[in-house]
């Protein structure tokens, strides 16, 4: 019944077009990577539109592999998600992880128009990491960070050698009504998003220009993002492109089931 009355809930709150639903930010720190016996540097830059932004900056011991730039999820802050790529870091990678406006100590509020702002300043700023090559750049969202990456790689030209999506969604009109049709109670709802949620910056608009290998991850039990959106974005993605099928949850490839898709991460990025 909570469920019932939090999705009328949400329904009603999107009659005024509030993209922002998507974004869940909280200013804390919920983990230092210290902790974790990670070695880490704070990194402050700016927006495109002078917005002061943070990062977390991983380094490998040596000269990097390549370069690692991970857009996070939508809840809480970069403190959270940082576990699932700075892993990387110890297997010869640069990864740096970035706040969206609004999220931990990056200044301003999140707008969609922001963010995907956000995560353009945060490609051309990788690239100014200690032996980051332009040629050797790689993309890694999660779920709503993987829409803002396809968004700010596909809009602003930039080419990785690589990008891996997570629990992706198709489009945010997409995801909105799917959620909605996947709950009967919701129903009555289900035509909402398609007048009522933004159409700009979606994954559908920018996965066409993204050429470079691709690897798309989902779960068919995914409680957050609907498999059948993941699959989708993967069928609309120019070749070449691999989809792999994760257990369970949402975006925990990298975390519960690690000693699957971890060592899978890694032979994909060394055939690069």
């Amino acid at each position: 019944m909570r469920g019932k009355r939090a999705l009328i809930l949400a329904a009603a709150v999107m009659l005024g077009g509030c993209t922002h639903l998507f974004f869940q930010p909280t200013r804390v720190v919920h983990s230092d990577p210290a902790h974790l016996g990670y070695k880490y540097e704070a990194i402050k830059f700016e927006s495109l539109d002078g917005t002061p932004l943070t990062g977390l900056y991983f380094p490998p011991a040596g000269e990097p592999k390549a370069t690692i730039v991970h857009f996070h999820g939508n809840a809480r802050n970069m403190t959270t998600h940082y576990p699932y790529s700075a892993w990387l870091a110890g297997e010869g990678y640069n990864v740096f992880i970035f706040d969206y406006r609004g999220y931990g100590a990056s200044g301003g509020r999140p707008t969609l128009e922001g963010v995907v702002m956000d995560g353009k300043a945060a490609l051309a700023h990788a690239l100014k990491l200690p032996g980051a090559s332009p040629d050797r750049m790689i993309i890694f969202g999660q779920s709503l960070g993987g829409a803002v990456a396809v968004a700010a790689a596909g809009e602003s030209g930039f080419k990785p050698l690589a990008m891996v999506l997570e629990g992706t969604f198709h489009s945010y009109r997409g995801v909105g009504m799917q959620v909605l049709l996947d709950r009967w109670y919701a129903w009555p709802f289900a035509w909402l998003p398609a007048v009522a949620v933004s159409g700009a910056h979606s994954p559908s608009e920018s996965i066409g220009r993204i050429d470079c290998s691709k690897v798309f991850i989902h779960s068919e039990k995914d409680p957050t993002v609907p498999y059948s959106q993941g699959r989708r974005l993967f069928d609309a993605a120019p070749e070449p492109k691999v989809f792999w099928t994760s257990p369970s949850d949402h975006i925990d490839a990298f975390g519960v089931h690690g000693p699957e898709f971890r060592p899978r991460l890694l032979d994909f990025l060394a055939g690069l």
